[in-house]
């Protein structure tokens, strides 16, 4: 079996990016407003930004899913670390490896940029990802707390 396609968003990916982008709003139901959205992905784009983005495609190279990550200082260590912000994949190809590529897509790339760890949250709903998570990586044992401004 051919391993799944990664391939970095280039300017002109939007309409491709936005829908799967929508999609994991949907999942984790909320609204993200499209200004937001689209400052997002300049973000994304932008070179001097510690925010990188990737699709993962499918047998045509059709888009189906994406993943945001964003570098990051840390006070625990020398090397930066990578946050994993979103990962998401069209539904009805979930469980076929590509939220893995995905992850493993990040994981190379922090490793090649001389990060110290790759790091993520998700809802505790969110089992089915979950069960995928506790294969590739290890959990921490922290509890987030936040306050909205």
């Amino acid at each position: 079996m051919t391993p799944p396609r990664i391939r970095l968003f280039e300017e002109a990916d939007f309409e491709a990016w936005y829908p799967l982008w929508r999609g994991y709003q949907e999942f984790y139901k909320v609204d993200i407003a499209r200004d937001t959205s689209l400052q997002t992905w300049l973000r994304i784009l932008d070179p001097s930004e510690p925010m990188h983005g990737a699709f993962v495609l499918d047998e045509t190279g059709r888009p189906v899913g994406i993943v945001h990550y964003i570098e990051h200082r840390s006070t625990w260590t020398t090397g930066n670390y990578c946050y994993l912000q979103d990962l998401f994949v069209e539904p009805t190809l979930r469980g076929t490896g590509l939220g893995r590529a995905l992850i493993e897509h990040v994981y190379a790339w922090a490793k090649e940029a001389g990060c110290s760890r790759v790091w993520w949250l998700t809802h505790e709903s969110n089992t089915h990802a979950m069960l995928l998570y506790d294969r590739i990586a290890d959990r921490s044992g922290f509890v987030q707390y936040r306050k909205l401004l």
